[in-house]
């Protein structure tokens, strides 16, 4: 029955929804909306259920004073035949009532919140930076963009059902305690009200600090992690340079900055729980003072002393927790807020509203009055792409040549539309590039690079993203024609994968620049599209390899549109 329900709650809501992303909202509490919407009658069925909970703990702790007291005066002999029915009524509510209550709420948070809550924010986000543009890429660590996306969905996630929890206890367990001690005697609330506007106090003096300081600590810990990823991702240039304790020095010194950050936010944190320790025993003392004073001028029972008592030690140890849970929103606040700055980010390249698929029938490349800068402002008439007008016809060969940085890849990166043009248009078989999507755009366009990077994932994924409902015997042969077969063989990775299943790395960085070269060729020969981008393709490779592909690219050539 429990299983059943578990699976019930884990199913509300879908962790991974199909539709494509919209861009999120770039402020904080928008953004935190903006992911929150679909889990909104959870959050509302456990905020209920939480403060119904505590309103019975009250109760219960309630019933315990007036036990007391017909205790004191009770006759043995009949006490349980006088009082069985009541008994009986408060054993159920707080064995079964309140543990009910209790286990509904947590599986609600456990089951519906805390596992799927995140994993769709991190799933939509995820989505939604697969889809940013190069540039973006290009002006960001892999690994801070990758720590954003996963400290964001927690960030987001925390905030709410923080935030939830502590309005259910904020709103009925000192409420309903109030009243209770109200019950007794007004009087005796007075040193609870004291210690709420104390307790206030010590949240407004304490909180917004330890708030700054943990946003201080979620920036320190991306720029950690920026450089302990920059250092892993070229860690064949720290090598060839011997520059190891170079590379230390540089991650101490960011470690260093966070550290201090640690240090200050600690010192805050212990003057905090110095001050919470100081007025909750002022609390516990000023409470037993005053109900002893009431109850020696007959004013309240023996029983409602032991309540009281009772529910403040209950209440000191729930005070510490708020406290924290708040100093852990403002926390989670900062991280969502940078979170936002970079999940937040508009789209630089987007699809037309109305963009349809390319449909290439002959592969006619046409550009006309191409302008372009990379966005910067053009300085005494100087343009990476000026003017450039260009007709490539169906089935041609086109080789571009110039000297470095003359712009010979950047026509290549706004065919494939990496960029927007900065004027002018690029269109293939009369349509508009920039009204096609860019999806359709890239899968009739092969192109092999200089700087070939491969996934972390075996050679037969590698080959097979070229098209992924290829066949075994089409990769066998896509790997044959590219001259990688012989080399395939003799792999082994780690985990003792062999050949089509060996993993090639990081970047493909197991395999020397020729191997990788060829598993590239292999995966653009098995996509098979109509035009082809050879970027330096073989410059990798030794000239008796490059001359026997050389055969193969031209058999591939055959029939496309190519630019060398």
């Amino acid at each position: 029955m429990l299983n059943w329900f578990y699976r019930w709650l884990e199913g509300r809501v879908p962790s991974f929804p199909p539709e494509l992303p919209e861009k999120p909202p770039a402020t904080v509490w928008g953004f935190i909306r903006h992911f929150s919407r679909p889990f909104y009658p959870l959050l509302a069925a456990g905020l209920v259920l939480s403060m119904l909970a505590s309103i019975v703990e009250v109760w219960v702790f309630s019933y315990v004073g007036t036990l007391v007291d017909k205790l004191a005066n009770a006759d043995r002999a009949t006490f349980i035949s006088d009082n069985k029915w009541e008994l009986l009524f408060f054993a159920f509510m707080a064995v079964v009532v309140q543990q009910t209550i209790n286990i509904t709420a947590d599986s609600i948070e456990n089951q519906g919140l805390r596992g799927n809550y995140a994993m769709r924010i991190r799933w939509l986000a995820h989505r939604y930076m697969l889809r940013q543009s190069m540039e973006f890429f290009h002006n960001e660590f892999a690994g801070r963009v990758a720590t954003k996306v996963m400290q964001a969905a927690l960030g987001v996630r925390d905030v709410v059902m923080k935030l939830t929890q502590v309005i259910a206890w904020v709103a009925t367990f000192f409420v309903s305690t109030i009243t209770a001690f109200a019950a007794n005697d007004w009087r005796l609330a007075i040193p609870l009200v004291v210690w709420l506007c104390l307790y206030a106090l010590t949240m407004r003096h304490f909180v917004p600090k330890l708030g700054k300081l943990s946003e201080a600590q979620a920036d320190m810990r991306s720029v950690v992690t920026g450089r302990i990823v920059d250092t892993y991702t070229n860690m064949p240039t720290v090598k060839l340079f011997a520059h190891a304790s170079r590379e230390d020095d540089y991650a101490k010194e960011g470690m260093g900055w966070m550290l201090d950050a640690v240090y200050k936010s600690m010192r805050v944190s212990t003057n905090m729980n110095l001050a919470l320790n100081a007025i909750n025993a002022m609390l516990l003392t000023g409470t037993a003072a005053m109900a002893i004073w009431l109850w020696y001028g007959n004013a309240i029972t023996v029983g409602a002393i032991a309540f009281s008592v009772g529910i403040v030690y209950r209440m000191l140890g729930m005070a510490h927790w708020m406290l924290w849970e708040i100093a852990g929103l403002f926390e989670d606040f900062g991280v969502v807020k940078d979170g936002v700055d970079v999940v937040a980010r508009e789209h630089s390249v987007k699809d037309a509203p109305d963009a349809k698929s390319l449909s290439v029938t002959k592969g006619q490349i046409d550009i006309q009055t191409l302008h372009f800068n990379y966005g910067k402002p053009v300085e005494e008439g100087r343009e990476v792409i000026a003017g450039l007008t260009l007709t490539i016809r169906p089935g041609e060969k086109v080789g571009l040549v110039g000297r470095s940085g003359a712009g010979k890849s950047t026509i290549a990166s706004l065919l494939l539309r990496f960029y927007d043009v900065g004027s002018g248009t690029i269109s293939i078989d009369g349509q508009n590039i920039a009204g096609v999507t860019q999806e359709s755009l890239r899968a009739a366009i092969g192109v092999v690079t200089q700087d070939t990077s491969l996934l972390h994932r075996s050679v037969r994924d590698n080959i097979r993203y070229g098209r992924p409902d290829s066949s075994e015997a089409e990769i066998i042969a896509a790997a044959g024609e590219a001259h990688a077969t012989d080399f395939i063989a003799t792999l082994i990775d780690p985990n003792g994968r062999k050949g089509y299943d060996a993993h090639v790395g990081e970047r493909g960085v197991k395999l020397s620049g020729g191997q990788r070269q060829r598993v590239a060729i292999a995966r653009v020969l098995l996509k098979n599209a109509p035009i082809l981008i050879l970027d330096e393709a073989t410059s990798a490779l030794d000239s008796e390899v490059e001359a026997a592909i050389q055969e193969n690219l031209n058999t591939l050539m055959q029939g496309k549109t190519v630019i060398a």
